[in-house]
């Protein structure tokens, strides 16, 4: 089994991390990183660097296909096709699982894969998925079809356990999630635009993303 997770300048970490630290440990898996061309590819902070092992044309026909997000600086040139769209659609006749976290929905969609589909997204990313077709949730992952989508970023997390469960049974996905200790205690209950502070969901849905 073959996942596929894809790199390109910009792309946030542990959209692409997460997803690895737990597919990664599916019996008989090979997991690769790629991109355009093999080689280091920097993070969102430019402080961080993933090694892509392959090229897109070295990978034509991955079992399972995994597309990290980024800020919308780094999304908007890629947004409009290239290697990376190509790529999808290419991939994506023969992938058993397609899948993203966070804002790399927007990706799927641009490829054209999401229309007509329910998907999720980072949550000031949701109303720009609508824009391909797709009906946006705020759940945190989103399983339609062969697609699964996860919300921003950290949900990646349970997106992979929710596949590794799928793939290889419950009690794998429940060790992995032992072995990883996900055990979310966070010190703070603002971790959606529901559960926030209003004044700094509005500060966002005003000003966007960060940069």
């Amino acid at each position: 089994m073959q996942i596929a997770i894809a790199l390109y300048p910009g792309f946030t970490a542990l959209d692409a991390v997460g997803p690895y630290d737990t597919l990664s440990r599916l019996p008989g898996a090979e997991t690769v990183f790629v991109a355009e061309q093999p080689g280091p590819v920097r993070n969102d902070s430019g402080s961080l660097t993933l090694l892509a092992d392959k090229a897109f044309d070295e990978v034509p026909r991955p079992d399972i296909v995994i597309v990290p997000g980024a800020p919308p600086v780094a999304l908007e040139s890629l947004l409009k096709g290239g290697p990376l769209l190509d790529w999808l659609r290419a991939a994506d006749i023969t992938t058993t699982w397609t899948t993203s976290v966070c804002t790399g929905s927007l990706l799927l969609g641009a490829a054209g894969l999401l229309s007509g589909r329910r998907a999720t997204s980072h949550w000031l990313a949701l109303d720009r998925i609508r824009h391909f077709g797709a009906e946006p949730t705020g759940e945190r992952v989103v399983v339609d079809g062969k697609y699964v989508t996860a919300a921003g970023v950290s949900s990646g997390i349970d997106m992979g356990l929710t596949l590794s469960g799928k793939i290889a049974g419950d009690q794998h996905a429940q060790t992995v999630q032992l072995m990883i200790e996900y055990d979310p205690q966070p010190p703070y209950d603002a971790g959606s635009p529901e559960k926030a502070p209003a004044d700094i969901v509005a500060h966002f849905r005003t000003n966007g993303f960060p940069e």
